[in-house]
């Protein structure tokens, strides 16, 4: 069958019509807000990579979540950077430390109408930027750092988190997690794993958010870009270590690795729409050369469409504003 029988444009012909016939679609419940608070400050500080994000006093990020709740945004992803690092990341313990603070005041805030996520990883919390400890050769000690983690754990479960998501790329993280949350009596707390997060450059202005200290790279455990099948290794080992949920970072240059994911994976799949495909879209709007609320829009229904069922975007919150108007 071919012409004229066949005229795909027909379902293209109104706006109505390709509302009707839309594949893949948007909603505010799909969108995940990474947000970052910083120890000390006594205003939103803003970050110049990554126009129109901050890092929030405790009262902004409070206003935030509130904002989130309003708009319908599936949940929040909380980075804290602390006023004091270690070669331990101590600070990441501490009950009333940046991140659990934080936990425990966005908890008071909005209870349960947004889901409460926190990241559990050292990198913001050592003073040498790694995702966990160093060895005294200087390569990050995978056992010891489980140790931590599970603690770390443990101390976000206690603060209020309703979902932890293990960032390091350590072997075993889920496991270990899983085993300290049970212990700990948190049988209900939900992991969301970084399961395939690759070593990146696009990462940039996010080491800016946080105040890295990093020297070097991350090669030693984040994947390598040129690696496919490994991903689903990835994924298979933190689905059997007890992941509810499993991401895919970066989302941009790894929809190929999403869409291998999304279709032999039994649980929820995020991808993370990183900070240097934030930067690239606003710089690129701000000089005019695309037109940014199309763009943005479209990146996500991309990442949608390669099989992500939620979506972490420091554009959710706006996004989720759109879709209520739409």
């Amino acid at each position: 069958m071919s012409f004229p029988n066949h005229r795909p444009r027909r379902l293209r012909t109104t706006p109505a019509m390709r509302r009707l016939t839309a594949e893949y679609r948007l909603a505010p419940a799909d969108l995940i807000l990474p947000a970052f608070i910083r120890e000390g400050l006594s205003a939103p500080s803003p970050i110049t990579s990554m126009p129109g994000v901050v890092q929030h006093t405790t009262d902004s990020l409070k206003r935030a979540a509130a904002e989130a709740v309003e708009l319908g945004v599936g949940g929040i992803m909380l980075f804290g950077v602390p006023a004091v690092r270690d070669a331990r990341g101590t600070a990441s313990l501490d009950p009333d430390g940046v991140l659990n603070k934080a936990i425990r005041d966005v908890r008071a805030e909005v209870g349960d109408d947004l889901v409460i996520m926190g990241d559990v990883c050292l990198d913001e919390f050592t003073d040498h930027g790694h995702c966990g400890v160093l060895d005294a050769d200087g390569y990050v000690d995978n056992d010891a750092t489980l140790e931590i983690y599970g603690q770390m754990a443990v101390a976000q479960a206690d603060a209020g988190a309703h979902v932890l998501g293990p960032s390091g790329m350590m072997d075993g993280q889920i496991g270990v997690i899983r085993q300290a949350l049970e212990e700990s009596g948190h049988k209900n707390t939900v992991i969301l794993a970084y399961a395939a997060k690759y070593a990146s450059a696009f990462y940039g202005p996010f080491r800016e958010a946080v105040d890295s200290q990093l020297k070097g790279d991350r090669r030693t455990y984040q994947m390598d870009a040129a690696n496919r099948r490994e991903a689903l290794l990835e994924v298979e080992l933190d689905l059997e270590e007890g992941a509810d949920m499993v991401m895919v970072k970066p989302a941009m240059s790894y929809l190929d690795i999403l869409a291998d994911v999304a279709a032999m994976s039994p649980v929820p799949v995020s991808a993370y729409q990183i900070s240097g495909e934030y930067a690239m879209i606003e710089a690129a709007a701000a000089n005019g050369w695309i037109d940014r609320r199309g763009a943005i829009t479209e990146s996500i229904l991309g990442i949608k469409r390669a099989g992500a069922n939620t979506v972490l975007t420091y554009w959710a919150s706006e996004v989720a504003g759109w879709l209520k108007e739409s």
